[in-house]
């Protein structure tokens, strides 16, 4: 049976809810009230320590993904600086290009062409002894930031984390200094580091000039760098282009103009800087890593027999004066003996 309530009634029932959600609300505030009063100001503010006098207050324990930094780390360059780095200490091979304009259209077919050279080249043994690894699929080409990427190869050149943990001016947590690629400690130290000629930092950036992009092989592979060299840097005879009847995507327009907006500058492989001729002479290896090693052996040995020659050659020397002077000495009392007997 449905109660049936008249207009009359209503605005009291209103008035009558209003007034019991007000003193629910007071009764709920007054209790948070008393509970907060007799609880401890420790527990209140549970950052709070009591720390000597003339100690220096240790920073606390931050988020590991808010470490106290000297730039914002929320920005999107500090996110790259820490990209960068982690970049450059874990990739051997690098090659920079210079890019001009390149449409997405085009960065697109760059990417497909270049997919398509590196696929045909077969696993590379980059470890002795360790089964073949494929690269192809691991080989990205990126656009990066000229500015940013000059922060991070300073602090790959010239920060010492371990320097700066034994620096008392360092700041520190509980668990240790604060020395990460963003904090204050690498600022100051590449700040006031000093630039020497011969450093491959001097080297390179003289290079890092307008928009660049970097090809990136996880592995020192002469032959993915010949791939790769053949479609976006070809050289006639040494990294010759593909033929129009093997790739005929290669000589698509919007291809074309692309490649012609990409120029190779360089490269840094195994921390150190080439020019356009020490990248061809890399991609030019004759059998890869194999060969590599082939050669080097043969390096190694043709050192070992030339030491053995060398030690070899004082003591058959004097062997063979001894030899020559015992042959005298046997002539010269063969003809004394006559000379004897007729006296």
């Amino acid at each position: 049976m449905t109660r049936i309530i008249s207009r009359a009634a209503r605005p009291c029932l209103r008035r009558l809810s209003s007034e019991t959600t007000n003193l629910r609300g007071a009764l709920s505030l007054g209790s948070y009230a008393q509970n907060f009063s007799t609880s401890d100001a420790q527990h209140a503010t549970p950052g709070l320590r009591s720390v000597p006098e003339g100690a220096r207050p240790p920073i606390e324990i931050a988020p590991a993904t808010k470490p106290p930094s000297a730039r914002p780390i929320d920005t999107r360059k500090s996110q790259m600086i820490r990209t960068y780095t982690s970049l450059l200490r874990t990739t051997p091979l690098i090659l920079f290009f210079q890019h001009s304009n390149l449409t997405a259209v085009e960065w697109a077919a760059v990417r497909r062409e270049l997919k398509k050279a590196l696929d045909g080249v077969p696993p590379v043994n980059a470890i002795p002894g360790a089964e073949p690894v494929d690269l192809s699929s691991k080989v990205q080409l990126q656009v990066l930031r000229t500015n940013m990427l000059n922060v991070a190869l300073k602090l790959v050149e010239f920060y010492n984390p371990e320097t700066a943990a034994a620096s008392k001016s360092t700041p520190r947590t509980s668990k240790g200094p604060i020395v990460h690629d963003l904090s204050k400690a690498a600022y100051e130290q590449v700040k006031t580091a000093e630039i020497s000629p011969e450093s491959a930092y001097a080297q390179i950036e003289p290079l890092m000039v307008g928009p660049l992009a970097g090809l990136i092989i996880p592995a020192v592979s002469p032959a993915h760098v010949a791939a790769a060299l053949s479609v976006l840097a070809p050289v006639p005879g040494k990294f010759p282009a593909p033929t129009r009847r093997k790739n005929p995507g290669y000589y698509d327009p919007t291809f074309q103009n692309g490649l012609a907006k990409l120029v190779l500058i360089g490269g840094r492989i195994e921390g150190k800087v080439f020019d356009q001729a020490g990248v061809h002479w890399v991609g030019g290896i004759e059998g890869g890593l194999d060969g590599l090693r082939a050669q080097l052996v043969a390096i190694l040995q043709g050192a070992g027999l030339g030491i053995t020659s060398t030690l070899e050659g004082g003591s058959r020397s004097l062997w063979l004066a001894l030899e020559g002077r015992k042959e005298q000495l046997d002539e010269e009392s063969k003809k004394d003996a006559p000379a004897d007997a007729s006296s």
